[in-house]
């Protein structure tokens, strides 16, 4: 089955279909990479919830929310994924419950990266005022302020979907697609504005708080040139993200010069778009964090000496 991707989702076309080994392949690795990426996911999650170190610092709290919102939006666009060469079509009222969550998760992570880079810019600039702006409750508030920030654009499409469908319509079944469900162009078109709005400012943001910590930096300890550096991963990131975006259009484009291939441009599209983005959070913070590191490589080894014992007896 062929498909394409749309901000959490995948669209299939009819008229040009995968053979039964090729979309079973697909599958296997888009599952294989889903339980992998979680599984170092969850070891994060673990490992923050085990030790007070990390559970008490901000700079970690967010970094865990980020991990946890990534591997809710991996789950329900590999989900969708799967469903689509299974089922091809689902409940409308499903659907809608499960996009409204991609899209909270998909404009959480913008947000969330511009106030990681917000909190890594405090603790630089004015390393004497971090302790007291950036507290753990305020830390939690600011979580809580990022999912109403997601739900400032989409809400206001649930509503007018709800007045604006028959109630026959949540009763059927659909191709699990944004475009499929909100189909007044209005809300299209507002779709693409308030994109455009939130990565105008996490971009801003992102510039802003690089070049005050460069200049830090250059006069300052490793610890300023680390927080530029993760600064520039964070950008990395972000445009990774903005595939999310742009990936129909870079589509449409790839699938205009190798019309011949369209199935395996999806497919890697989809990978691109929604998959490896997912990996880059525990790079940025868990394999460059000494701290995290150790503790991370402590439970890793304690782990695979337990499955040898295991093995053993």
């Amino acid at each position: 089955m062929n498909f394409s991707v749309d901000g959490n989702v995948t669209h299939v076309s009819l008229n040009v279909r995968d053979t039964f080994v090729t979309a079973l392949t697909k599958n296997i690795i888009v599952v294989a990479l889903w339980i992998s990426i979680n599984y170092i996911n969850g070891t994060f999650v673990h490992t923050f919830l085990k030790h007070e170190t990390f559970n008490v610092n901000p700079r970690y709290i967010l970094f865990i929310h980020l991990v946890i919102n990534d591997m809710i939006q991996l789950t329900i666009a590999v989900f969708l994924h799967v469903i689509s060469y299974i089922l091809f079509t689902i409940n409308v009222s499903f659907c809608c419950f499960l996009l409204m969550i991609a899209i909270f998760t998909t404009l959480n992570t913008p947000v969330n990266l511009a106030t990681m880079a917000l909190e890594r810019y405090i603790a630089i600039c004015i390393p004497l005022r971090h302790s007291q702006i950036c507290t753990v409750r305020r830390t939690y508030i600011l979580i809580g302020i990022i999912w109403i920030m997601a739900a400032i654009p989409i809400l206001p499409d649930l509503f007018i979907l709800l007045a604006t469908e028959p109630l026959q319509f949540f009763h059927s079944k659909i191709f699990c697609s944004r475009d499929s469900l909100f189909r007044n162009p209005y809300l299209i078109e507002k779709k693409n504005i308030s994109h455009a709005v939130y990565l105008t400012v996490v971009w801003f943001i992102l510039f802003y708080t690089y070049f005050r910590i460069m200049f830090t930096a250059k006069a300052a300890n490793a610890d300023a040139r680390k927080a530029r550096n993760t600064i520039l991963l964070h950008a990395v990131q972000l445009l990774m993200c903005m595939f999310t975006y742009i990936g129909p259009l870079i589509d449409s484009l790839m699938l205009y010069i190798f019309s011949t291939h369209a199935l395996e441009i999806r497919f890697t599209s989809y990978v691109i778009v929604h998959i490896l983005p997912r990996l880059i959070s525990p790079i940025v913070y868990g394999l460059r964090d000494q701290t995290f590191c150790k503790y991370l490589k402590r439970y890793l080894m304690c782990r695979s000496i337990s499955i040898l014992m295991l093995r053993q007896a």
